[in-house]
């Protein structure tokens, strides 16, 4: 790994990066930087309205400084068509009790209206798992909601459902 930087406060950038072509715009995906923060906020947003959910201000900024310091288990990056923010992928690293290695909880994939059909969820998707390769991590996994049906049918190709139901407790 490359030697990282702090920068604007966050803390030690975290670096990886990538580029594919899958039409006359080529898609890259790169890691989340201080830089990215105005171009993400927006897609953060949309995703957000998608879920009828709202975070507040202090937890967005929270968790996009957790994604760039290297001392916490998350991580997050963009991809982008041409110049153009298309969308994002954040995930955790955790313990279990199952396993030796940790496991890779997938939190949040978001593609941009404009920029769907086109690959580009596959593409994040496979970049966190070659991060959680990179990591020996011995599982990616991730939620949807069941109302989701057009994530589902690309979640049904690039990996297995579980069969697990989640249960949760507001604290």
């Amino acid at each position: 790994m490359l030697p990282s930087i702090g920068l604007l406060g966050f803390g030690p950038t975290k670096v990886f990066s990538g580029h594919f072509s899958m039409d006359q715009v080529s898609t890259s995906i790169h890691p989340l930087s201080p830089a990215h923060f105005e171009e993400w906020l927006p897609l953060w947003r949309s995703y957000q309205t998608f879920y009828q959910a709202s975070i507040a201000g202090e937890v967005t900024s929270e968790s996009f400084r957790r994604m760039l310091d290297n001392a916490e288990p998350a991580f997050g990056a963009m991809a982008f068509r041409g110049e153009s923010p298309a969308g994002f992928v954040h995930w955790i690293y955790h313990r279990s009790n199952w396993t030796i290695g940790d496991y890779c909880y997938l939190q949040d994939l978001y593609v941009h209206e404009q920029s769907r059909g086109r690959g580009i969820g596959r593409l994040l998707i496979e970049h966190v798992y070659a991060e959680a390769r990179k990591a020996s991590c011995s599982r990616v996994y991730w939620l949807t909601h069941e109302t989701n049906a057009t994530a589902m049918l690309l979640y049904d190709r690039v990996a297995e459902r579980s069969g697990f139901v989640q249960y949760k407790k507001s604290l």
